[in-house]
């Protein structure tokens, strides 16, 4: 509703606006063509996101260094500070980022965009810039044309750039045509005073554009054409670094908590950066002069002097909050905790990386792990056995003969509450799912996850068939049924035990392969074993029909469990390098092969009984 609002006394004031001064349009269309240019720089650089994107995230923001070098040089690339705030809350939604790197990205995004300031006074406003704008343009739109997914990128990267050029150029134009009617130097104020007043005008020129960037340039071009003066322009420049944060706060409303807490720090760090400023104006602006003349900046070139203070209050920002980033986090984590939910909901299905292959495919990734959570607590509830137990290093048999009965437990409401809701989601997302810009690699990862759910669900389906049987004869009093529904119980125990130290494994690079096909030797020997040992119980009369009717069904559910874990296991724990993954699909045996090495491991343990018996 506020949104309404706002969009309605833009218009009208800008009709407003229109109606009194001609010359307020040429203004007002340059700065609708800077900002038309930023949305199609973004929709080229979206073109280039596909795999790449991720592997260097994964290596430029391993350190606060790192991460703030990697907001510098993206925030230069794309010229706008509000925009990689936005990404980077996907980024950190997604999990493929800390909170820690994320925060050092907004801290590098400012340093970033002075940058902006720096091109536009010493450039921009220097030469004919449309007379560039007009190629850019022609050849952008020729390329948007074409089938390629890159060459459209690099098209609209280019019209993107020809429209930033000539946006800048009707600004220009725009406010030397209201020079000759209006001299807004008139409004200048000084002292506190107009400080205060031209930051909240600052600010509220931001929030409007949604871009701080659009903001400053708007403020130098006012600037060199002599509309504002040089000590308000400043206090400008500050409002629009403070203004910038609705962007990012914008963003993370729809963003999980650790999006909005990044959205948080940004409002921090910039609110606080801007306050230092608007204290220490006096010494600021002694610096800049100072500077100026060092760097050969003439005294009276304001725009490139207001270029200098941009860049030196951020960076004073930057030195002042850097050794408090821990604590900053830390703070925020605690003011905005997890959520701890009764039914289970998604915690990485964002609408804002619907559009961006890799951050959706890491998404859908990161949220069915968060549903393998649930799926392992719900295993092993069915199974009589607590997760910690499971997770711990005390041996499986152990844990077994340390439980008397049966664990109570309510499997319909845990897979209710847990699982069903949270599968619907992850499968309705990935129905959203942009995949005009996806890899063949990147649908077959998307497809192997959903696979990964539906094989939890199977599993959940035979676990709650079994736990009825396994309820019953775990307490009851023939000591031959309950020592084979344990046996079954220690099947599924190690496997489950296997699967959680794969999980904990820290190396990205792993193999599962060789722990999967033991595990799937040791499901068809346990299999044949079980059918072994039933004959005999029968022959000797030591269980009844009853029972033994349901060991042999309980055995199936048991096989259906073991096959699902593992199915679930190579998908959620395979390597992370793609080479290797192809390795271990190539490897894989299939049912003759694992046959083969069950006859294979039989005959070594014949052997092995009949040389200690010699």
């Amino acid at each position: 509703m506020y949104r309404r609002i706002i969009l309605l006394t833009v218009f009208l004031v800008l009709s407003y606006g229109f109606w009194i001064s001609p010359n307020l349009k040429q203004i007002s269309a340059g700065v609708a063509i800077f900002l038309f240019g930023m949305l199609a720089l973004e929709e080229g650089f979206r073109a280039f996101t596909g795999g790449l994107l991720e592997k260097i995230l994964k290596k430029t923001t391993t350190g606060l260094w790192k991460s703030m070098s990697f907001g510098v040089v993206t925030t230069t690339l794309m010229q706008s500070s509000s925009l990689v705030s936005v990404i980077t809350i996907s980024f950190l939604s997604a999990g493929l980022i800390s909170l820690a790197s994320g925060i050092g990205i907004i801290f590098g995004a400012n340093l970033g965009t002075t940058t902006g300031a720096w091109l536009v006074a010493g450039f921009g406003l220097k030469v004919d810039i449309a007379a560039y704008a007009m190629p850019m343009l022609v050849f952008g739109i020729i390329l948007i044309l074409q089938k390629s997914k890159h060459l459209k990128g690099v098209g609209y990267i280019l019209a993107g750039l020809g429209f930033l050029f000539l946006g800048i150029h009707y600004m220009k134009e725009g406010f030397e045509l209201f020079r000759e009617n209006i001299d807004l130097t008139a409004y200048a104020m000084t002292g506190l005073k107009g400080l205060l007043l031209y930051t909240l005008i600052g600010i509220a020129a931001t929030v409007i554009m949604q871009s701080s960037h659009a903001t400053l340039v708007l403020i130098i071009t006012a600037l060199a054409s002599q509309q504002i003066t040089y000590d308000n322009a400043l206090a400008l420049a500050i409002g629009s670094n403070i203004g910038t944060t609705i962007t990012a706060i914008i963003g993370a409303i729809s963003a999980g908590v650790n999006g909005k807490r990044l959205a948080a720090a940004h409002l921090v760090f910039n609110v606080i950066t801007g306050l230092v400023a608007i204290a220490l104006i006096s010494q600021l602006m002694l610096s800049v002069d100072w500077l100026s003349e060092r760097l050969n900046i003439a005294a009276d070139n304001y725009t490139l002097k207001l270029a200098v203070f941009h860049t030196l209050f951020n960076l004073l920002g930057v030195i002042l909050m850097v050794p408090f980033i821990g604590r900053l986090g830390d703070a925020i984590t605690k003011l905005l905790p997890d959520k701890a939910y009764a039914v289970a909901e998604p915690m990485y299905l964002k609408d804002s990386a619907l559009d961006i292959p890799e951050l959706a495919v890491e998404a859908v990734h990161k949220e069915i792990l968060n549903l393998g959570d649930y799926f392992f607590g719900i295993i092993c509830h069915g199974l009589s056995f607590r997760v910690k137990d499971i997770r711990s290093n005390t041996p499986i048999q152990e844990v077994i003969d340390s439980f008397e009965k049966p664990i109570p437990v309510n499997l319909d409401e845990e897979y209710t509450n847990k699982i069903k809701g949270l599968y619907v989601e992850i499968v309705n997302y990935i129905g959203r799912i942009n995949n005009e810009n996806m890899s063949a690699a990147q649908s077959n990862e998307i497809f192997e996850l959903r696979s990964a759910g539906r094989s939890m669900l199977a599993a959940i389906k035979s676990t709650k068939h079994l736990h009825k049987n396994l309820s019953r004869y775990l307490s009851d009093p023939n000591p031959y049924v309950r020592a084979e529904y344990n046996k079954i119980r220690y099947r599924l125990g190690t496997i489950l035990r296997s699967l959680a130290e794969i999980q904990e494994d820290p190396d990205e690079l792993r193999t599962v392969l060789p722990t999967i096909e033991a595990m799937r030797v040791d499901i068809m020997q346990a299999d044949q074993r079980f059918v072994s040992d039933m004959n005999q119980l029968i022959r000797e009369r030591k269980i009844t029909g009853a029972m033994a009717t349901s060991l042999m069904n309980d055995n199936n559910y048991t096989n259906n469990i073991a096959n699902q874990l593992l199915e679930i296991a190579t998908i959620l724990f395979k390597s992370a390098d793609a080479d290797m993954h192809e390795v271990e699909q190539s490897l894989m045996l299939d049912e003759q092969e694992t046959a083969d090495a069950i006859a294979a491991r039989k005959i070594k343990e014949q052997e092995s009984v009949t040389h200690e018996s010699q």
